[in-house]
């Protein structure tokens, strides 16, 4: 008997007991429907968050302050970060096409009767392209803003939206903390990344900072403070060497020798992604291994079934074996019967996977990614679920004595 033969007897069992054959595969298509779903939601989930990640620029360096644990355990103050050390920095640091100091504090934020609590970034012109920023209207503060104090504003596309409530924000004046500041540009929207949004933004010149917003918060020792220093690379191989001189600076004007524990953190993108990509890769697989759990317990239930079907069928069997056929055929029969079982209940279980994995995009909380090589994997199993809980019952056919098979009642 051939092979296309064992398969049109398959299905001629299977529709025989309609009923019973779509609540055996019942088992196979949640789980290989959870499979699909799952992984497409936590693939969907890493594709977002790596672009969000790469929409703040691949050659980003950060440099902020970091806590430092003493030897008993017990956290020390930060390190401040001066605007002395960006001159150091700015001066000394090579391979780099732009380098942008900030200070952010949060500050009461209004227009008219919009008003919310916002962070307000003190930065200098170089803060958008360091930040792969694009102004899509007006313009960004220059250095005359930063140079004269002035009480200027530029407002990412969110803010604008919660402040002007799709009035044009061009040239009108919000208030921060009571005083007045006029908007020159508003940001294009990036998204958010994790809990940030980079389109929740308002950046102010960061000299207009120091003399009316952030008062003495961002004074230590008389030296003006800064929350962070950005850089970016001239290209993604010089990354690490620019991390190095970064570092040594820091060292050189903080008087710290190589033993001592450096109080800043410098980190780059591309660290960042690499950590973010690891974890939702780990969380992926470990959704995909709870789906997988499923789609094994639908396995011992095709298993349970064929157990029952080579009971039903002892005559039939017997009578099969008593007129020539080999025990391979029986074997073969029962085990291609069990696997099309299996790759229908897989058939089904990816277009309703497929389907959730739509519905979930169709909702805005995140845009699922049904990739060619989930949906190959998830056959693949399916098959293979059909293949490891059929062999038990198709031996068990096989095995059967002709005379005993055809005295079965």
């Amino acid at each position: 008997m051939n092979l296309l033969e064992n398969i049109r007897i398959s299905f001629r069992a299977l529709a025989a007991n309609k009923l019973r054959s779509g609540l055996t595969m019942l088992g196979i298509i949640i789980g290989v429907a959870a499979v699909v779903a799952l992984m497409s939601i936590g693939r969907g989930a890493t594709r977002s968050v790596t672009s969000r990640v790469e929409g703040l620029g691949s050659n980003l360096i950060s440099v902020t302050s970091a806590r430092v644990v003493r030897q008993a355990g017990v956290a020390a103050q930060s390190t401040p970060l001066y605007y002395s050390d960006y001159q150091a920095i700015a001066q000394d640091v090579t391979d780099v096409n732009g380098i942008s100091p900030t200070y952010q504090t949060g500050a009461q934020v209004a227009y008219g009767a919009n008003q919310s609590q916002f962070t307000i970034t003190g930065a200098e012109p170089a803060f958008a392209t360091v930040q792969a920023y694009t102004v899509a209207q007006g313009r960004f503060i220059t250095f005359a803003d930063n140079s004269a104090e002035s009480r200027v504003v530029v407002l990412g596309s969110q803010t604008a939206t919660d402040l002007f409530s799709g009035l044009n924000p061009m040239g009108r004046d919000i208030t921060i903390n009571g005083i007045n500041f006029t908007v020159v540009g508003v940001l294009a929207s990036k998204g958010s990344t994790g809990f940030f949004s980079t389109d929740e933004v308002v950046i102010i010149p960061l000299e207009t900072g120091y003399s009316r917003i952030f008062g003495g918060r961002a004074l230590d020792n008389g030296k003006l403070t800064l929350s962070s220093i950005s850089l970016s690379a001239a290209n993604p191989n010089v990354v690490d060497t620019v991390i190095s001189q970064v570092e040594y600076v820091l060292r050189r004007e903080h008087r710290l020798t190589l033993n001592e524990t450096l109080p800043f953190s410098v980190s780059s993108q591309s660290q960042a992604l690499s950590t973010i990509t690891s974890i939702t890769g780990t969380l992926t697989a470990f959704l995909g291994a709870i789906a997988g759990i499923s789609l094994f317990v639908g396995g011992i239930g095709i298993m349970n079934i064929m157990l029952v079907s080579v009971r039903e069928r002892t005559r039939e069997i017997g009578l099969r074996k008593a007129v020539g056929a080999r025990r391979s055929v029986i074997l073969m029969q029962f085990i291609v019967e069990t696997i099309t079982l299996s790759l229908v209940g897989g058939i089904l279980g990816i277009s309703l996977g497929a389907a959730i994995a739509g519905v979930v995009t169709l909702t805005g909380l995140i845009t699922t990614y049904v990739s060619l090589d989930v949906i190959l994997y998830s056959f693949f199993f399916a098959a293979l679920v059909g293949l490891f809980f059929g062999i038990y019952p198709a031996y068990q056919a096989a095995s059967l004595r002709p005379i005993e098979a055809l005295r079965y009642e």
